[in-house]
């Protein structure tokens, strides 16, 4: 007999930045290798679990326009993260609940209306190829699949609820921040800035830029004094550094970012804060305090 072909998922519409995300490949730094992963990974969870998955699941991350797919079995999808208009073949449809996609039907998550980055997941979950045990493109360093363009297509693998995962209860799912606060911790080469820098970092605004990337979340706002010149060797980098350039405006490093850097370190953001700062739109007031 021959056996049925594999499921399928079609991208329609690949919108501004969708990527295949997981919880990442940590554990490779000593290669140059970085984590990736998604970036609001509580919202990846909770898309997975409504979709009946493991938390570890490939979905999809959206950045700000959405996406568009349909998949050639049925399929229960959850739309979470940003919020956003979903229709399935233009009909209205439930956000951060699941939904039942028909073979063929397109499941579409509109532009963001709040937040950013919008996780899509689906019943199997989504099956690229592995790369050092991670399905997570990473932007930097170009492992992983690639980001989506229209007309690629992705396998999709079986879901563990033959009927549809279970009814979930009412699930709180956070909102974007209105104003972005960052706790931390002063980091490996804060004496390399002023003692007024310092204050700077920890009194001053800033706002979210709009050069912010999965590599970095950039900011706009006062530029910290050094009171070292010079530069340093590269150094390891970790999730979270508050790396600052010679423009003197910190730079908070996101999943996708490079191993080592040769900029001082001031502070470092503990990961669990990250999460807020993959919804922070541009323009979004932050603050840095103190952890």
């Amino acid at each position: 007999m021959t056996p049925p072909p594999p499921a399928l998922l079609h991208v329609v519409r690949a919108g501004a930045l969708t990527t295949v995300q997981d919880a990442g490949r940590p554990g490779w730094a000593h290669l140059g290798v970085g984590r990736a992963g998604a970036l609001d990974a509580p919202a990846a969870r909770l898309a997975n679990r409504l979709a009946g998955n493991g938390p570890d699941a490939a979905v999809l991350e959206t950045t700000l326009t959405g996406c568009a797919v349909r998949a050639t079995r049925p399929v229960v999808a959850v739309v979470g993260g940003a919020v956003c208009r979903v229709t399935v073949d233009g009909r209205p449809a439930a956000w951060g609940l699941p939904v039942r996609v028909p073979a063929g039907a397109v499941l579409e998550a509109g532009p963001a209306l709040s937040g950013l980055r919008g996780y899509l997941a689906f019943g199997g979950g989504l099956e690229p190829r592995p790369v050092l045990g991670s399905r997570s493109a990473d932007l930097l360093s170009g492992l992983g699949p690639a980001p989506l363009r229209d007309g690629d297509t992705l396998p999709l693998g079986a879901p563990a609820h033959r009927d549809g995962p279970p009814s979930p209860d009412t699930v709180p799912w956070p909102a974007a921040p209105a104003e972005l606060v960052l706790p931390v911790h002063l980091g490996p080469r804060h004496t390399w800035f002023t003692e007024a820098a310092l204050r700077t970092l920890l009194t001053a605004g800033y706002q979210v830029s709009e050069h912010s990337n999965r590599i970095g979340l950039r900011t706009e706002g006062p530029s910290l004094e050094r009171a070292r010149t010079g530069e340093l060797p590269s150094e390891g980098m970790v999730l979270g550094a508050v790396q600052v350039p010679p423009d003197g405006r910190p730079v908070v490093f996101l999943n996708d970012h490079p191993t080592t850097g040769g900029y001082p370190v001031v502070a470092v953001v503990p990961q669990a804060a990250l999460a807020a700062a993959a919804q922070a739109v541009p323009g979004t007031p932050l603050r840095f305090v103190r952890a």
